[in-house]
């Protein structure tokens, strides 16, 4: 008798951890109109670092994609970027993190594309270039690019930390940097010709703590694209030590668009 007790227990046990999964896995009212989200990564980095922010989002019921960049020039980027939306089924929400800010203002006029949302990004107008976006508040002196000889660019090995990802520990910082992705640094002087931020709603998360761009202009450039702005005490790589504060504005875009 005992043994049958103890047996159902921990099934009603197990069966209420179930219910409990299955109720965080679809908290996307059956009314919502968008449940598809894009994310695409900037410069020097790779898809890897979003993993904490595809978990919360998955884990709300979202199908998440994430684009690989080959950061060999911004067109490439872009046509990415267009690749993974053409899977998509229904609008999504297309997220840029820093550069990749540049990338879905480009990309970010498909059709599909409901609503961005720039993390420590940059947004440029048509015309403009994401090196242009510099030209009154430049990078921190913490950020320093070392450009090789044949035109791509990695961060600075000893700066890289303080730089690019201050808030994160020693062991991360270090594997960040010695697996960094390299940058074709023309892509910097390459000029978008379309402005999504023009015809979509918009949403920027600013990291007060950003050394790679600096905050006066990320908050600079919010107010111009007219975004709905969240700031997060993080270094620039927010979207790694803080994923459930960027999923959360994430979330919030998708909910407030209706069809």
């Amino acid at each position: 008798m005992k043994f049958k007790a103890l047996l159902a227990a921990i099934t009603a046990t197990v069966g209420l951890a179930t219910a409990s999964l299955a109720v965080s896995a679809d908290r996307i009212a059956d009314t919502q109109t968008v449940r598809n989200v894009v994310l695409v990564h900037g410069a020097f980095a790779d898809g890897s670092g979003w993993r904490g922010v595809y978990d919360e989002l998955t884990g709300r019921g979202y199908r998440v994609t994430i684009v690989q960049n080959p950061l060999t020039s911004l067109a490439d980027d872009v046509a990415a970027t267009k690749r993974v939306l053409d899977r998509q089924q229904g609008p999504t929400i297309l997220v840029g993190h820093s550069y990749g800010g540049t990338v879905i203002t480009e990309a970010g006029v498909d059709p599909k594309v409901a609503g961005l949302v720039y993390v420590s990004a940059l947004a440029p107008d048509a015309g403009e270039s994401t090196a242009s976006q510099f030209t009154q508040i430049p990078p921190p002196a913490e950020f320093v690019i070392d450009t090789q000889r044949d035109g791509f660019g990695f961060i600075n090995l000893e700066k890289f930390k303080t730089g690019f990802a201050g808030d994160t520990s020693d062991a991360d910082a270090a594997f960040l940097r010695d697996s960094q992705v390299p940058l074709n640094m023309a892509n910097f002087d390459a000029k978008v010709t379309h402005a999504a931020w023009r015809n979509k709603p918009s949403w920027a998360i600013i990291a007060t703590q950003d050394n790679a761009i600096d905050p006066r202009l990320l908050r600079k450039t919010a107010e111009r694209i007219n975004a709905r702005v969240v700031e997060v005490n993080a270094s620039h790589v927010l979207f790694l030590t803080q994923p459930k504060a960027v999923a959360d504005v994430i979330d919030d875009a998708a909910q407030s668009i209706k069809s």
